[in-house]
């Protein structure tokens, strides 16, 4: 279905892409502060399955619907804006270490990353300019943009694993301290707050 020449044109590309670092490597980096090693890779996890979801539905005509109606974007911007607003207020109220502290449940972080990815407008517009470039007409599109954007996936996972364990290694460490703690939580909230502005003023760009 895909020429291999274009296949390894296309693999540094997209590797250069997921080292670049940008919101959901940032996502990861703080799940991994917040609730360690575990949570950081299931949350990597969630972006990588967002990812390929994005690119399934921009292969099955997703370009088509935003230009027939582009409040679709709107509508999935501030649902975003409003999860990661909602994430930095829980991350607040909620002490890394200690006696009342609940742990980060893999299967939540996971969820977490998922929606972050899905209601991140850049990602889709993202995956609809940079795929079809590698994309032949001439075939089925659908199983292409799936291999191109699982390929993505994958690559994600593996770079946002490994930042997401370096932070949540190193968080956990020091939040034992509980300045360092107290500053830790602000941090990570201020990583969520800063993705939600991100998200919001890449909307209202003309």
């Amino acid at each position: 279905m895909i020429d291999p020449i274009v296949y390894l044109t296309f693999l540094p590309a997209a590797f250069a892409l997921v080292l670049t670092p940008g919101p959901d490597m940032l996502f990861a980096m703080a799940q991994g502060l917040r609730g360690g090693k575990g949570p950081a890779v299931a949350a990597s996890a969630g972006i990588a399955s967002g990812a390929f979801i994005n690119a399934g539905l921009a292969g099955l005509g997703l370009g088509a619907l935003v230009a027939a109606a582009p409040w679709v974007f709107g509508v999935v911007r501030w649902v975003g804006v409003a999860y990661l607003l909602y994430l930095a207020f829980r991350t607040l109220m909620s002490p890394l270490v200690g006696e009342n502290t609940r742990p980060v449940r893999p299967s939540r972080a996971f969820r977490d990353g998922l929606v972050v990815n899905l209601s991140n407008p850049s990602v889709i517009l993202f995956i609809l300019a940079f795929i079809p470039q590698f994309v032949d007409p001439t075939g089925a599109i659908l199983p292409q943009f799936l291999i191109y954007g699982g390929t993505i996936a994958v690559l994600g996972f593996a770079v946002k694993s490994g930042v997401g364990l370096t932070a949540g290694g190193l968080g956990r460490a020091l939040a034992r301290t509980p300045i360092i703690e107290r500053v830790l939580r602000w941090i990570t909230a201020g990583v969520f707050g800063a993705l939600a502005a991100r998200v919001a003023l890449a909307g209202a760009r003309p």
